[in-house]
Parts: C-alpha cells; sequence; structure tokens
C-alpha cells in the first residue's frame, strides 16, 4: 500500500509542476508567456485539427489527473492511517505553570 501511495504521490507532483508550466505557456489577452514561442505564431504551432488549441487540450487533461490524484491521496492517506496536523497538535503537552516573564 505504501508503494502505491508514493507512486501516486510522485505522480501527483509532476502533474502539479507540469501543470504550472502549461498554464502558464497559454496566451492570455496580452499574450502571456506563449510569445516565448515567437509573438503570435505560437498558436499555429499549438493549433489541434478540431479547432481547440492543443495547449487548452493538455490543460484539461491534466487538470482532470491533478483532481483525481487528489481525491486517491485522499483516500489513501486516511486508510493507511495517516493524522492530520491538528489532530497530532492536540497530542503536545500543555505547561501547568504559566511562564514569568524575564527582566520584571
Amino acid at each position: 500500500m505504501n508503494l502505491l501511495f508514493f507512486a501516486l504521490k510522485f505522480v501527483h507532483y509532476s502533474v502539479c509542476i507540469g501543470l504550472i508550466f502549461v498554464v502558464l505557456l497559454q496566451a492570455g489577452k496580452s499574450g502571456g508567456m506563449a510569445g516565448i514561442f515567437g509573438g503570435g505564431g505560437s498558436d499555429q504551432i499549438f493549433n489541434a485539427p478540431s479547432g481547440m488549441a492543443f495547449i487548452k487540450k493538455l490543460t484539461i487533461v491534466m487538470a482532470c489527473i491533478f483532481l483525481f490524484t487528489s481525491l486517491l491521496l485522499t483516500k489513501l492517506s486516511a486508510n493507511i492511517g495517516m493524522m492530520s496536523i491538528v489532530n497530532q497538535l492536540s497530542n503536545i503537552p500543555l505547561s501547568a505553570a504559566p511562564v514569568e516573564p524575564v527582566g520584571m
């Protein structure tokens, strides 16, 4: 189970980084970073025959993979007994006596 969890984490992190780059490469209203490929001609490189840009299709696919891996990682982490950070904080003992300020 741990091997599956760590393999899924690797895929998830890879998709996260890839999704960041794909979103940054998309042309916005002012051109965005898509101008890196030579200005306005970048749309001709990434156009698919269906009319929808290849980069937009890639973004949709990567976003779906990101959503799917996020849900699976949540389910797997609950199954292998991982605790929330909030649950871990409740186990920390608090000091019984208040600490006096120094220099008073």
